[in-house]
């Protein structure tokens, strides 16, 4: 056997449980797709009653959260799914993507459930009453606010707690949905035995015990020392008492969680000696599935949230953006920004001015021009991340926007646009933004190459608009969802290092046969015109002047 190779015969099994859906694909030993698999919560599992997988409470402002149950259901399913194609005794490996800050609360008493699982029952019918917390705080609640406020305070400033964790208080993270629970339900909090994040709570029904957050999504949580990769005592004082010891010591993601449990050995005929890799956040298993390992390579992912992140070895915190360490690397970083208003406000948008249909929505994309003769819109359907702004949708129409300086660029606000110009505007607004915040968090840009990834990069239009801003070609993988590719190579990774007893690089895997496998990635769109490039430039400044006011106005705290 090659010194880095995986043994023939091998199913490597990778999962993503994301905010609508949980979806599986298992890699062969060359890294191909043998299988993809999917379980869509509204539709698959109406009983919950969720809408785009999720509960939107009408009685606190901003609190967005998931049935927790609805998880381990989904996994029952999938499992049951996944049994008709493969045979479980080939997989070698298991590991797992979580949507990032979700966060799970385990009632006193609940390891023995894991540890002492039924296989002649489902897992959701053994699972019931596990929960301290029945819903899920999840990545777009915003209930947070005054915790941040409080968490920031207590670690002298938002910039010294970025600089220690990698990001600044954010509704979202884990370390205030703590606090917020601590503050408001000081019993529930103190009912609860341990706290995981989604990745970890999924680990932990394979392995039938408590299994470790994995350093990468821990980062997601203001809690974490990410140059030392151990949690910051200082920040878990600021959260709530007693947490360290429900949090359990954090792990590196490619290290063994543990074997997987009898229970899937004997319902599922999984080998015993099968194991279970961390699982990590969302993002992570993205960069990991798009096999990005150079700095100057970036990635746009155009999901349920929009994100690009990219890699570095020398990370500069700053009040955007996020800096998490590398999953597929010991000593590296990845950087991320995130935007809360992605798929959905995407379709909101198709259905509110195109008809319903993408047919539609693409046509206008395609009869309007490049810079939407100077019409600007900022849509946010959800209170957003980046910018800090709440629900509301500003446009504006710019004077003089193909000028050669941003001063001789005049805007007034106005109250809609035709339909056409609004797609265009909705999309080449996302874009500018994004562009604005990759060129002030300091990564290369033009990038060396840009990857798109998401439910959004299969379409063609919307990437011939990212391309012209981005000023660079467009790639993207065979199939749109890098986040289960990325788990499943993840988990090839995590057994490789087991078996060799030491950390082996990433790429070492398949660098020799890329090209072959189903990492590759394909150029879909050339670079744009580089006069235009220029030109979006200009729009981009004019569009961050009015960022800034926004925020300054309506913003953040």
């Amino acid at each position: 056997m090659a010194e880095y190779s995986i043994p023939e015969g091998s199913f490597f099994l990778g999962f993503d449980s994301s905010t609508q859906s949980l979806k599986a694909t298992v890699l062969d030993s060359n890294f191909n797709t043998v299988v993809t698999e999917l379980v869509h919560f509204d539709s698959e599992l109406p009983h919950y009653e969720t809408n785009g997988g999720v509960y939107r409470d009408p009685s606190v402002n901003g609190r967005i959260v998931s049935p927790t149950l609805m998880w381990v259901e989904a996994l029952d399913m999938m499992l049951q799914k996944l049994s008709k194609k493969i045979d479980f005794r080939e997989v070698a490996a298991v590991s797992g993507s979580g949507q990032q800050h979700g966060s799970v609360y385990w009632k006193i008493g609940s390891s023995s459930i894991l540890s002492s699982l039924d296989p002649a029952k489902q897992l959701v019918e053994q699972f019931a009453d596990s929960f301290s917390v029945k819903e899920s705080p999840i990545w777009m609640d915003s209930s947070t606010t005054e915790q941040c406020k409080k968490i920031e305070e207590a670690m002298g400033g938002a910039l010294e707690l970025s600089s220690l964790t990698g990001s600044r208080a954010h509704e979202r993270y884990t370390g205030p949905q703590i606090r917020r629970i601590y503050e408001t339900q000081p019993e529930v909090y103190k009912q609860t035995e341990r706290i995981s994040l989604v990745s970890s709570f999924m680990a932990s029904l394979f392995i039938g015990s408590y299994a470790c957050i994995d350093e990468t999504d821990g980062a997601g949580m203001n809690l974490l020392d990410i140059k030392q990769r151990v949690w910051s005592k200082k920040a878990l004082d600021a959260t709530a008492p007693e947490l360290e010891e429900k949090l359990g010591k954090p792990a590196p993601a490619y290290s063994v969680a543990g074997l997987i449990a009898p229970y899937f050995v004997e319902r599922y005929h999984f080998c015993n000696n099968c194991l279970v890799i961390q699982w990590s956040g969302d993002n992570p298993n993205s960069l990991a599935g798009l096999t990005l390992n150079t700095p100057g390579d970036l990635a746009i992912s155009l999901g349920t949230s929009d994100t690009v992140f990219g890699i570095t070895d020398e990370p500069q915190p700053r009040l955007e953006g996020h800096v998490f360490p590398n999953p597929v690397d010991t000593k590296g970083f990845m950087v991320m920004l995130c935007y809360k208003n992605g798929s959905l406000t995407r379709e909101d948008i198709r259905n509110q001015y195109a008809e319903k249909s993408w047919d539609i929505f693409n046509k206008y994309l395609q009869q309007t021009p490049p810079l939407n003769d100077g019409k600007l819109g900022f849509y946010y359907k959800e209170h957003e991340i980046l910018p800090p702004l709440p629900v509301g949708f500003h446009r504006y129409a710019l004077k003089n926007f193909t000028a050669d300086t941003v001063d001789d660029v005049v805007e007034h606000e106005v109250n809609e646009f035709d339909a056409p110009s609004e797609v265009r505007a909705l999309i080449e607004g996302q874009f500018l933004s994004m562009r604005a915040h990759v060129e002030r968090f300091g990564m290369p840009f033009p990038p060396r190459r840009l990857i798109a990834t998401g439910g959004a990069s299969s379409n063609e239009c919307i990437l011939g608009s990212l391309a012209s801003i981005f000023g660079c070609d467009i790639y993207t993988v065979e199939r749109p969802d890098s986040a289960s590719l990325g788990a499943a190579l993840r988990a090839a990774h995590g057994w490789l290092c087991n078996a060799k007893g030491r950390f082996i690089p990433f790429d070492c895997m398949y660098k020799d046969k890329l090209e072959k496998t189903s990492l590759n990635c394909k150029l879909s769109v050339k670079a744009g015109d580089p006069t235009l490039v220029s030109k979006y430039a200009i729009m981009m400044k004019k569009r961050m002047e009015i960022e800034n006011r926004l925020v300054e106005k309506l913003g953040r705290w």
